[in-house]
């Protein structure tokens, strides 16, 4: 097969395997626009890492695709139907295929951890509460929590826990995508470093694809398939991080190429292989 054959066949194979697509997004808010032309493609089974300056709209990016604000223009195709053109029950439907980790972990501070973990399964799941609460437990362990935390209240829990417990709920529901906003934020390096394992184990056993706002250089080296850089209203790049490292952009310069994000690569190249159902030769 010649080298172009090659090319198309690996393009067509990246096609199909396209979970979320984004075409055209806008987002503006007043005069001030965040988004404009705006494309991007999340594919099943990965970990992609979405980067770029404060102001580039990470978080708002990721609410337009989850449905929590609706673009002033372009499309969210969705396990292939379009979310902006579809009606709300449909739409709401879809959206129950997604879980999503909040930066701050917004759980609700008047319920227990088994209690925010149990709504969404009392809401959409139609279980008895004792069902519900049962199944509770088993994703708070499953996100890495001890069977004594289930009853502790979010005020008395560290920030390390708040983001297992937010992920315990998200993952309520056995979503097929991930959305995790700032997942590692405010944690020790070593809690980030567990989370980054968290998350790789549960995407692997799980089959999850997952979506994953980040700026810690980590994260990225460690965990991600492939990263999408915001910049300039759109995404620059999307691609693996060598792709992405290689870019002549100024901004990208700075974050890949300077001391922690030389530190970072470093870090990553001296570690143990890690080998997750997906490659990044693979995506």
């Amino acid at each position: 097969m010649t080298d172009a054959g090659v090319k198309a066949g690996a393009e067509a194979e990246a096609e199909s395997e396209v979970l979320i697509r984004v075409r055209g997004l806008a987002n503006r808010f007043g005069s001030h626009v965040v988004h404009e032309d705006l494309d991007l493609d999340i594919r099943h089974g990965e970990i992609l890492g979405v980067v770029g300056g404060s102001g580039t709209g990470k978080s708002v990016l990721l609410r337009s695709i989850v449905g929590l604000k609706r673009p002033d223009a372009g499309s969210v195709e969705v396990f292939g139907e379009d979310l902006t053109a579809l009606p709300p029950s449909r739409r709401s439907e879809l959206e129950r295929r997604f879980g999503v980790l909040f930066q701050r972990g917004a759980l609700f501070s008047s319920l227990d951890l088994q209690e925010n973990v149990a709504l969404p399964l009392l809401e959409h799941a139609g279980l008895t509460r004792g069902d519900a609460e049962d199944l509770a437990r088993m994703k708070l362990a499953l996100a890495g929590l001890p069977p004594d935390a289930a009853l502790k209240m979010p005020s008395e829990l560290s920030g390390g826990m708040i983001k297992r417990a937010a992920l315990a709920r998200a993952l309520a529901l056995d979503p097929e995508v991930l959305f995790l906003d700032e997942p590692t934020a405010g944690l020790d390096p070593i809690g980030a470093a567990d989370f980054d394992r968290l998350i790789m184990t549960l995407r692997d056993a799980l089959g999850l694809s997952v979506f994953l706002v980040t700026h810690d250089l980590d994260t990225l080296y460690t965990a991600c398939d492939r990263v999408a850089v915001l910049s300039q209203r759109r995404v620059l790049v999307a691609d693996r991080l060598a792709v992405v490292e290689a870019s002549d952009d100024a901004w990208v310069r700075d974050y890949f190429h300077g001391p922690r994000g030389r530190a970072a690569a470093g870090a990553a190249g001296a570690a143990e292989p890690i080998t997750p159902t997906t490659s990044r030769e693979n995506t």
